[in-house]
């Protein structure tokens, strides 16, 4: 490979699971890696109470996120990779170098990019079946503990993190109110069962303050068009995630960034990829996969090339 005009051969645009095992893998072929990061290694690992679906016996993320800023640590100590804290603003992919321009004006190039930055979590400005007043605001669900339960808790979406924030809790009593819109609906199969979960099926909801006293009104509607309104002293955020893609990368309608339709120095891997495979254990196969579709393209005879 010629890379006398690039910084590096490989740049990894996030250090989650997917930026990590990229990392991991390159630097076994003997790639020089550099990891841009703008936050903890680990990323939303941190927000994970309990693990369930990972192997390695790991309970929890932010166990899972030390084992990565472990492996990151042990590279760099080696010299086979080196850890930049930077925010990404750009990617853009050329004949002969991929480069990244952060925030702050650094621009880095490499042979090539892995894109993991993962997703971001939504708002409820961003889900269309929410209408609220603009003082409404709403914690998010992952980051509650049980003292902030009220006897009136209702809770905005059934997305994952809420088994996963139920089997981090398992001695909470308290009944969370779900509210469910249709595109949930095969989510919330996962927590049905679980006594503390009263799913209310829904196809819009107005949040209001009251007129007088604390919390807030929620006017729902249901599928058949007919309208409850209850009073919920708190209000929780459980909506999902939207994809974090950095200017440069090629879109889908859905906001996520398929690997088959970028520049061919760009690669995408983990949660950004696809709404689909929001998982911990594919996004470290995926990260892992870039890595090598790169190494087999370039190194081994016929085999494709990226030139």
């Amino acid at each position: 490979m010629n890379t006398q005009s690039c910084d590096t051969d490989v740049l990894v645009v996030g250090a989650g699971p997917a930026g990590v095992a990229a990392a991991v893998m390159a630097a076994s072929l003997n790639l020089r890696t550099t990891v841009v990061e703008a936050g903890p290694v680990g990323g939303k690992l941190h927000r994970i109470g309990a693990l369930e679906n990972v192997p390695g016996s790991w309970s929890t993320g932010p166990q899972l996120a030390e084992a990565l800023a472990s492996d990151l640590g042990r590279l760099e100590k080696a010299g086979r990779c080196t850890l930049v804290q930077g925010l990404a603003a750009r990617v853009s992919g050329h004949d002969d170098r991929a480069e990244l321009a952060l925030a702050d004006g650094r621009v880095l190039s490499a042979e090539f990019v892995v894109v993991a930055t993962g997703v971001t979590d939504l708002a409820p400005a961003d889900a269309e079946w929410i209408t609220a007043s603009d003082e409404f605001s709403a914690p998010p669900l992952w980051r509650a503990t049980p003292q902030d339960l009220t006897v009136r808790t209702y809770v905005l979406g059934a997305d994952r993190p809420l088994g996963t924030w139920l089997r981090a809790h398992p001695d909470v009593t308290t009944t969370l109110h779900v509210l469910c819109p249709p595109a949930d609906t095969y989510k919330a199969t996962e927590v049905e069962d679980d006594g503390r979960v009263r799913l209310v099926p829904i196809s819009h909801t107005t949040i209001t303050k009251p007129s007088y006293g604390g919390g807030w009104t929620v006017e729902v509607e249901g599928h058949d068009g007919a309208k409850t309104i209850y009073a919920a002293t708190s209000v929780l955020n459980n909506l999902g995630n939207k994809p974090a893609a950095v200017t440069g990368l090629v879109s889908a309608e859905d906001g996520y960034c398929p690997p088959d339709k970028q520049h061919r120095r760009i690669r995408i891997a983990g949660d950004i990829r696809s709404a689909r495979y929001q998982r911990i254990a594919t996004a470290h196969g995926s990260g892992a996969e870039a890595v090598l579709a790169y190494y087999y393209d370039t190194a081994l005879p016929n085999g494709g090339g990226i030139r």
